[in-house]
């Protein structure tokens, strides 16, 4: 063939040839598996009877977040729910808070875990005491720092709640703050959000985030909840979705009046050492999930790579080269503008450019420090 005999002559030509096949593994990600979530037909029908919902929030040293979301969650519109809130170890009035609040509204419920100076206990432990408090069989999570966007919250998640559904995963988004750290959160929030949409929409779920995700509570004790990861800080919410989630059981609600809103990190260092947080999990995603993510992050570094290099090496091959450039650029803005809209995000479409390129290095720098050195984080 021409290509091998050209690679003979020349090694170099392995180069144009790597950025081919990454701009079609690339087309392959963006135009067959994140375009779901742009087509995805919400469900409108509304069930013949609204099942009940307990609705679980963890909370340490959250008196003043409390006492801004909870009103928006005890006032949802939704015939039958309990909320559910586990005081895990504050040392501040998130107590009195919940005192007040109970005797305005009767479908307020708290339990306490008491703060232990010997042990130290992660936010799994307050999950479970959450579900154990429980009286449905439908649960919905979010976080004390969250609040949801409207009051048909519970309705729009409650809307998949069937016999053949034991999870729906929801979107949770950051609030805009402005400047370029509040923006490149705001935009790697929605892009692992693209990627967990568009894969349980593909028939592979693999994650959901604890500020919005529901399931069963016979799903959390039929699998001995987190027992097979217990011991690690994160994974309440991605790792047990992993271990549960499958093609038939899990569905997805997306439409604007169903997601939440939560406090961005205001400094790199808070957000870094979340962000660390959160990647010891992917080494205990299923097989196949880790190939895909895995795949598509490398096809992406060397397309940049490949053609900064061709650029160099083949100025024959301009035309061609900026071409393949051009058109993968223009797919993934088409398909990340529809998605935004969906989603109700603003203002992230032009900072996608830059983010493109420098989130993975900032990924890659995440695994690399989890794996030389130890990374100490707050529950939550």
């Amino acid at each position: 063939m021409e290509i091998i005999d050209k690679l003979i002559e020349n090694p170099l030509w392995v180069v144009p040839v790597l950025f081919a096949l990454a701009f079609l593994v690339q087309m392959i990600y963006y135009l067959g598996i994140y375009v779901a979530v742009l087509f995805y037909k919400e469900k409108k029908e509304e069930p013949e009877a609204w099942p009940p919902v307990s609705l679980i929030i963890c909370a340490r040293d959250e008196q003043t977040n409390l006492e801004n979301h909870l009103p928006v969650i005890l006032e949802q519109d939704y015939p039958d729910f309990e909320v559910i809130v586990v005081n895990h170890g504050s040392s501040d009035d998130t107590d009195m808070v919940l005192q007040r609040f109970q005797q305005q509204y009767p479908h307020l419920k708290s339990t306490e875990i008491k703060k232990d100076q010997k042990f130290t206990h992660g936010k799994k432990l307050a999950v479970t005491v959450g579900i154990k408090k429980a009286s449905h069989e439908w649960l919905l999570f979010t976080d004390a720092d969250c609040h949801p966007v409207g009051k048909n919250w519970i309705r729009n998640m409650a809307r998949h709640f069937n016999e053949q559904t034991s999870l729906v995963l929801g979107y949770g988004s950051y609030a805009p703050r402005g400047g370029v750290l509040n923006n490149m959160i705001r935009f790697d929030t929605l892009s692992i959000a693209v990627q967990y949409f568009s894969y349980a929409l593909n028939g592979f779920p693999y994650m959901g985030v604890g500020r919005n995700l529901a399931y069963r509570k016979s799903l959390f004790f039929g699998n001995k909840g987190f027992a097979g990861h217990y011991h690690l800080e994160s994974g309440d919410d991605d790792l047990f979705v992993n271990q549960t989630a499958r093609k038939d059981n899990t569905r997805v609600e997306i439409s604007q009046g169903s997601k939440t809103v939560s406090r961005p990190h205001t400094s790199f260092a808070g957000w870094f050492k979340q962000k660390r947080r959160h990647l010891t999990t992917g080494s205990r995603y299923r097989t196949r999930t880790k190939f895909r993510l895995l795949t598509e992050l490398i096809s992406r570094l060397v397309f940049y790579a490949s053609f900064i290099l061709s650029l160099v090496w083949f100025t024959a091959y301009y035309p061609y080269i900026i071409g393949f450039f051009v058109i993968r650029w223009g797919v993934l803005l088409i398909v990340y503008k529809g998605i935004m809209n969906r989603l109700g995000e603003k203002k992230l479409l032009l900072p996608l450019i830059f983010y493109d390129i420098f989130l993975p290095f900032i990924n890659f720098m995440g695994i690399i420090l989890n794996k030389i050195s130890s990374n100490n984080h707050q529950w939550k």
